[in-house]
């Protein structure tokens, strides 16, 4: 079994910084995709960003300029560095991971989420 612990989400003013921190553990032999994806109320969930074990990434259009994910290596914490916020940020933020497992096992993992708000 593999977790995802996500820490870091909190209310911001426009314009400010987040720092999202998300630590994967467990059974994992290698972690191929992490990524973050944010739902907000009354929205279908979507991707924020995503990061490969190569260090390749993409991002929603509407946060490009603004987010920066990374990672140092396979198994340290990924971040996501929020600035230049606006409210339309506002959501909650849910880490992902596709990991090979020890076992050899494919299988995809969702943290358990966390509040960002985005409010004057």
């Amino acid at each position: 079994q593999v977790q995802l612990v996500e820490s870091g989400g909190g209310l911001v003013q426009p314009g400010g910084s987040l720092r999202l921190s998300c630590v994967a553990s467990g059974t994992i032999l290698r972690i191929i995709v992490m990524g973050w994806y944010r739902q907000a109320p009354g929205k279908e969930r979507e991707l924020v960003a995503r990061i490969t074990s190569g260090g390749s990434t993409n991002y929603k259009e509407s946060v490009k300029g603004r987010f920066t994910i990374s990672r140092d290596s396979a198994k340290n914490p990924m971040y996501l560095q929020m600035n230049s916020l606006k409210s339309e940020d506002t959501a909650v933020y849910y880490c992902y991971a596709q990991i090979r497992e020890v076992t050899g096992a494919m299988s995809n993992y969702w943290g358990q989420g966390t509040q960002v708000t985005v409010s004057s």
